[in-house]
């Protein structure tokens, strides 16, 4: 029996790149098909992840004109994470295999060959990686760099220079599933999974139309999320930074003491401005990751859930109800 990939390709206000980048998955998928690495059952899903622009009609048309495009839309934009989770769940009972990409055409889809061949070799996950950042301009390269290495220097295990593209067994979805966050960076939840893994490196381009739905607010805050969902080593260092403030404060205690019998005191405002602006700073900055920690417990805890389908371009099979919500 073949194995059946089925492509996930979260989609967000995309009418431009879209009817590009269509039919270079399409040709992908059957140039894989004719050499029998993959089924002809092979799909590509496309998840409209809220989109306010006509991208929704043009995953609908391509649904109607070829059986291999099909699609879900999201009742409501939910960022990328959660639009990804969202066709990976929907196809974890159907596809031997799923490969992750984006819909610009900046990762290279030639790339998916190499990654099939490593899962007939015995590999359940195939991370797509980065060759070079040649592409990216000098203060994203180097942000990029920065917090991959703050990551692992955090505890995070993640892969260096890898997205979001990547390929994932059906054995590695039907544990993933038993992964019930609400705060999702799955380029960091993969590796927890475990199984036999392998990277595969490719060429970054530039995106093919339209442009970039994600600033630098956005990559922040993925980037924030990231290290917040996987470590907790920030609250470890915030009790190191505490100890090292109380020892700096003790001595500055015994010092004003000596000071004081010495009779060496003088009257100033600058030194208790300066101690209280510092206790401030540090003050707020501890609070504010413990707050984000305690707001991210606040959003798990209410278990809300992660994707809502909407609208399928095709009938839902019978494990799955139309509209059904997937925590």
């Amino acid at each position: 029996m073949q194995t059946k990939l089925y492509m996930i390709v979260p989609c967000y206000n995309e009418e431009e790149v879209l009817p590009v980048t269509a039919g270079l998955f399409l040709e992908e998928l059957t140039e894989l098909a004719l050499k029998g690495k993959i089924s002809d059952d092979s799909r590509i899903l496309f998840v409209d992840d809220g989109s306010h622009d006509s991208t929704w009609e043009i995953i609908t048309r391509l649904s109607g004109q070829n059986p291999h495009f099909i699609g879900i839309r999201q009742s409501r934009n939910r960022g990328h994470q959660n639009a990804l989770l969202a066709g990976l769940m929907e196809v974890k009972e159907k596809a031997d295999i799923t490969i992750s990409i984006d819909c610009d055409g900046q990762d290279d889809i030639r790339a998916m060959e190499d990654m099939v061949d490593a899962y007939h070799d015995g590999c359940d996950i195939v991370y797509g990686v980065r060759s070079s950042r040649s592409t990216d301009k000098l203060l994203k390269k180097m942000s990029a760099q920065f917090f991959y290495r703050l990551l692992n220097h955090l505890g995070a295990e993640v892969v260096y220079n890898h997205a979001d593209y990547r390929l994932v067994s059906a054995k590695v979805l039907k544990e993933f599933a038993g992964f019930r966050e609400v705060n999702l960076y799955l380029r960091g939840m993969f590796p927890l999974v475990g199984f036999k893994s392998t990277s595969v490196y490719y060429e970054r381009y530039e995106r093919m139309a339209g442009k970039s739905h994600y600033p630098l607010s956005k990559m922040l805050g993925l980037a924030f999320d990231g290290i917040t969902s996987l470590s907790v080593r920030p609250i470890q260092m915030i009790a190191g930074l505490g100890v090292c403030v109380s020892i700096i404060s003790f001595i500055g205690v015994i010092w004003a003491i000596v000071s004081e019998f010495c009779g060496r005191t003088i009257t100033g405002w600058a030194s208790t401005v300066c101690m209280v602006c510092f206790m401030g700073g540090v003050q707020l900055i501890c609070l504010g990751v413990l707050g984000e920690y305690i707001g991210k417990i606040y959003l798990e805890v209410k278990a809300r859930p992660r994707y809502i389908i909407s609208e399928r371009t095709y009938e839902e099979e019978k494990e799955t109800k139309k509209g059904e919500s997937v925590l």
